[in-house]
């Protein structure tokens, strides 16, 4: 006989522990979060640190470069010539020997200081793509994090639902086995009461979605839900949307990057136009010979200016500006393009936000009215004034009016979040 309660517990009891999982979370907790952790964010950061190596990498063209060498060489016999298929005959000793040889670029008239310029115009243009990549987290952060305070106040929405309409389904079916009321009446309640737990069923698997969305952004993959705190309401709505257009163009920084793209480009295509111009340079070698042929000095040093000048590249150079040239047209353009698609986003967000706002004040009077008219539904058929598919009809209108008014509260506050996103608030 104790087998059954003792079953019961246990099922509490993992009942319980099941909820305790769900941790508590606040929007900014989720946000600071999601930031910190989010693989997209980590990529973006990786890639900015490489940008920076390029940098490096061009600048090193201002710097000397030295190499040093060390080898030996057996002939055959004193008279070993290496005759190679172009003009020079050189002469193979038996030696051994060390060096060091130094090359140091004195100017190419501007190629290299246009080649670190736009490297450094790259960097600028990844370090903003971490701006915005966490803006763009942020949006998403935003949207899971309200739908799934929505799904919660839909769920109780049908929760709230599934009772009134199981009371009402018992209270007629005791009425029509006493004969007050009808078998229709009665069927009538019962379809009403599963329509209810169909909304039950869908409202309880979106929240669970809506959890693993936020899971996934913040890069908790075992959790299953969260206890989730109100979203703070958002300041009052702008009421000029041209102070907002500017604000995007400056701060959002998809726009910097593209900026600091575009001058890249031009920097790029500068560094190409000088392609044909001369290279200057001081080279210098000293070695030494411990093991040699008699006919060898000891020790060697050298230097010298190097001068180097393409004067014909078949075509190749000219190819190489062209590119450069249209490739920077196409970063302005793009540019254009961009700024152009803000300046839409911004005005779309901002008509988006007013009409949500506009929306919620509706149902919430759509509701009060609803309520007022299934209260009055409700005591005309206690009172047998009218029939079951009038209050069936009231009930329905409520409970469709309660998920509008539900889904516009909630709304208004994601098109709040995504003007912040469209005018560059997240950063």
């Amino acid at each position: 006989m104790r087998t059954l309660p003792i079953f019961f517990l246990l099922i509490a009891s993992a009942v319980a522990e099941t909820g305790d999982k769900a941790r508590s979370l606040t929007l900014a907790d989720a946000r600071s979060i999601a930031l910190e952790k989010h693989p997209k964010i980590s990529v973006a950061e990786l890639k900015s640190l490489a940008s920076q190596q390029t940098v490096k990498q061009s600048h090193s063209a201002f710097l000397p470069f030295v190499l040093g060498n060390a080898g030996t060489a057996v002939a055959a016999s004193d008279n070993t010539r290496i005759v190679s298929p172009s003009l020079p005959v050189s002469s193979v000793f038996d030696r051994a020997s060390a060096s060091v040889n130094l090359s140091q670029l004195i100017t190419d008239f501007g190629r290299s200081a246009s080649l670190e310029q736009s490297a450094q115009f790259k960097a600028g243009a990844d370090e903003q793509n971490i701006a915005a990549t966490r803006a763009q987290i942020w949006l998403q952060v935003d949207g899971a994090y309200v739908g799934a305070l929505q799904a919660a106040a839909l769920l109780e929405v049908a929760e709230d639902t599934v009772k009134t309409r199981t009371l009402l389904r018992d209270q007629i079916a005791t009425l029509a086995k006493n004969q007050l009321k009808s078998e229709l009446d009665a069927s009538f309640a019962e379809v009403n009461l599963q329509d209810a737990q169909l909304l039950l069923s869908k409202s309880q698997s979106d929240l669970q979605s809506a959890h693993a969305t936020l899971a996934a952004l913040l890069d908790e993959p075992r959790a299953k839900s969260y206890r989730l705190a109100g979203a703070p309401s958002p300041a009052a709505l702008p009421g000029d949307v041209s102070a907002l257009i500017e604000s995007a163009l400056e701060a959002r920084p998809d726009l910097a990057r593209l900026r600091l793209e575009r001058d890249a480009a031009h920097a790029f295509a500068s560094a190409e136009h000088k392609l044909n111009r001369p290279t200057l340079s001081i080279q210098g070698a000293a070695g030494v010979i411990p093991w040699h042929d008699k006919d060898l000095n000891e020790n060697y040093a050298a230097a010298g200016l190097v001068l180097s000048w393409p004067l014909s590249t078949g075509g190749l150079n000219a190819a190489r500006r062209k590119e450069a040239e249209l490739k920077a047209k196409s970063a302005d353009a793009a540019l254009r393009d961009e700024e152009n698609n803000v300046t839409r986003d911004v005005r779309l967000a901002w008509l988006n936000a007013k009409n949500a706002q506009e929306r919620q004040g509706i149902a919430a009077k759509l509701l009060e009215q609803a309520k007022k008219t299934l209260s009055l539904a409700q005591a005309k058929y206690d009172a047998g004034s009218s029939s079951i598919v009038e209050l069936s009809q009231s009930q329905l209108n409520a409970t469709t009016v309660e998920i509008t008014a539900t889904t516009a509260r909630y709304e208004y506050l994601l098109r709040r979040s995504m003007l912040d996103y469209a005018t560059g608030k997240m950063k």
